[in-house]
């Protein structure tokens, strides 16, 4: 700008100097009647001087009329017109990347190059795949010398005179083989018919010696881990972690305490319960992670844990919280436990395919019950009349049916076609709702081995976790693709579209989750070990407390308590939530 205005200012003062002299030569009369001549020729002088930065552009009067003339769009697909071949390969206009190799520059039309379509006929096309699949050789598609360059997968190998499949060429040896033929009808013994057998078949397969071998190997290791199988059970311990069992009056610790702020004997729910807030205690002792946890019945003042260490543990939920007892009696990690009514017994089920009775005061094993299978959960039967009994989902599809008394299995409910994972009593404990991996829902009456109501949907998940409110009118199932579903525990058992629960990542773990005892709250654990509590009018996502470093896979609302929340993870910890 300025040496534009440089310029401005020179140009005008060499007109003046133009003018001056001019107006010296030619004495006119009339000059100040025109004082715009001045003003004019330096205008005009100024145009002339303006720079013009514009490049140069041809300039065609038929431009918009000739097609020949406009610019070709490179991505169009439909040309109206035939166009030249300069104006087809003209250089696309404006700045190159300089960035860019000759590679990248090309013309493209897929990721790798320039493809062109091509035409093939499908019957040469087969008869050359045919031709190569039998003879080994075939016409060399790459290159175009009609039909005469041959291609072999084998060495040595001769086309004969470049016939395919599709031309007849001599038999060759093995190429056809022959049938034991016999087609006397009268003879009833050797009659063969069209189902004669080939001449060099074999119908009995003897292993070389190198597959015998191997096979005897195979069978020596399976022997072996069968042997493995058949070992004695794990012998049972139990360790008291307390200095007394009983207090001074004789009670042991299974005697409900009395001197809390809590009613523990009371049958009815807190009037409101609230969200939990933090940690208030925290129960070491699993080296390994704790896989499902148990209040007591009625009370819940004793707390049992099972974990991956194959360790069961009680833990007191109040005063002191200390560790009561541990069991130890399974060889591999424990899965389920389960109370009977009275809290004086439970069962334990682990994948040492044992399940194993349990004295809770004595820390006795009472009894050991096995099916060969790995039992994936266990429930007592709730009615007072049969604490004899119970329930275990097997890993082989079956609900197992066992008499304590007796030791033996009393009924079989095989209709599942997968692993059993949940037992749930329904119903004034008259029926039973089991969930396996098939994707399915069963209820069944009790004692009756064909299920009378079937649940299954092409859009239902895997449900590993099942819990029953506290007013028993509510299933909550934790589904696979991380919701949890609600289904009504009264007759129809049908499930409730508007109590749908979100926001929580729980696909590919069996994380429970509980009802508030007043049913204003759910909670759930998840896989990336958070604490989740929603509203149960709502269904809204209240909050999440980061409650475990991994898994948070088991959560217990206190049944007596307010605000009160249990929880586990797969890094060995219980935790006390309010």
């Amino acid at each position: 700008m300025a040496a534009i205005s440089a310029l401005q200012a020179y140009g005008s003062d060499e007109s003046d100097g133009d003018i001056s002299d001019k107006e010296s030569n030619s004495e006119d009369a009339t000059a100040h009647l025109r004082p715009l001549e001045k003003d004019r020729t330096i205008k005009s002088l100024q145009v002339k001087l303006q720079l013009n930065a514009a490049p140069t552009v041809d300039e065609t009067s038929d431009f918009g009329s000739n097609p020949y003339h406009q610019p070709l769009d490179p991505l169009t697909k439909t040309v109206s017109y035939n166009p030249q071949y300069d104006q087809m390969y003209k250089p696309q206009a404006g700045p190159v990347n300089p960035f860019k190799t000759q590679q990248q520059t090309a013309a493209k039309n897929t990721l790798s190059g320039y493809v062109e379509p091509a035409h093939l006929n499908p019957f040469h096309f087969e008869n050359q795949r045919r031709t190569f699949s039998s003879y080994g050789f075939a016409v060399d598609p790459s290159v175009d010398t009609g039909g005469k360059h041959i291609v072999s997968n084998k060495e040595g190998t001769k086309p004969e005179e470049g016939k395919t499949v599709f031309e007849k060429v001599e038999l060759r040896e093995g190429d056809k083989r022959k049938r034991v033929k016999n087609k006397d009808a009268a003879d009833i013994e050797g009659f063969e018919g069209p189902w004669g057998k080939y001449q060099d078949e074999k119908t009995v397969a003897k292993p070389s010696e190198e597959e015998q071998t191997e096979l005897d190997e195979i069978l020596a290791k399976r022997a072996k881990r069968g042997k493995m199988m058949d070992d004695k059970p794990a012998e049972e311990k139990t360790t008291l972690h307390i200095k007394d069992a009983y207090d001074y009056q004789g009670r042991s610790y299974l005697h409900i305490p009395q001197d809390l702020d809590v009613d523990l004997r009371s049958e009815l729910p807190p009037d409101k319960c609230y969200l939990p807030k933090k940690t208030i205690h925290q129960w070491t002792g699993h080296t390994k992670g704790v896989a499902a946890i148990r209040l007591l019945p009625v009370s819940g003042h004793l707390l049992i844990s099972c974990g991956m260490d194959s360790k069961i543990k009680l833990w007191e939920v109040y005063n002191q919280r200390r560790l009561v007892r541990t069991f130890s009696g399974h060889k591999q990690a424990v899965r389920d436990v389960c109370f009977n009514n009275d809290g004086t017994k439970f069962l334990s089920a682990a994948y040492d395919r044992y399940i194993k009775l349990w004295d809770t005061e004595t820390g006795q094993c009472i009894e050991k019950f096995t099916s060969r299978k790995v039992p994936y959960c266990v429930k007592f039967n709730p009615e007072e009349d049969k604490q004899h009994i119970f329930v275990a989902g097997m890993s082989d599809k079956k609900i197992v049916q066992w008499d304590i008394r007796s030791n033996e299995i009393v009924q079989e409910y095989d209709r599942h076609l997968g692993a059993v994972n949940t037992i749930t009593f329904v119903d004034n404990n008259k029926r039973f709702v089991t969930t396996s991996d098939d994707k399915s829902l069963r209820v069944w009456e009790w004692d009756i081995p064909v299920d009378f109501k079937y649940i299954a949907d092409p859009s239902m998940h895997s449900m590993p976790s099942v819990s029953l409110s506290h007013n028993g009118k509510w299933l909550g199932c934790q589904a696979m693709d991380n919701q949890i579903v609600i289904y009504s525990a009264i007759n129809r058992f049908r499930q409730n579209r508007k109590k749908i629960f979100k926001g929580h990542m729980v696909a590919g773990y069996a994380c429970q989750m509980d009802f508030a005892p007043d049913m204003s709250y759910i909670v759930s654990g998840d896989a990336d070990g958070k604490l989740n509590v929603w509203d149960w009018k709502t269904t809204k996502l209240y909050t999440k407390l980061k409650a475990h470093d991994g898994v948070c896979i088991g959560c217990l609302w206190h049944p007596h308590e307010t605000s009160k929340v249990i929880t586990c993870g797969w890094d060995g910890l219980i935790k006390l939530w309010d």
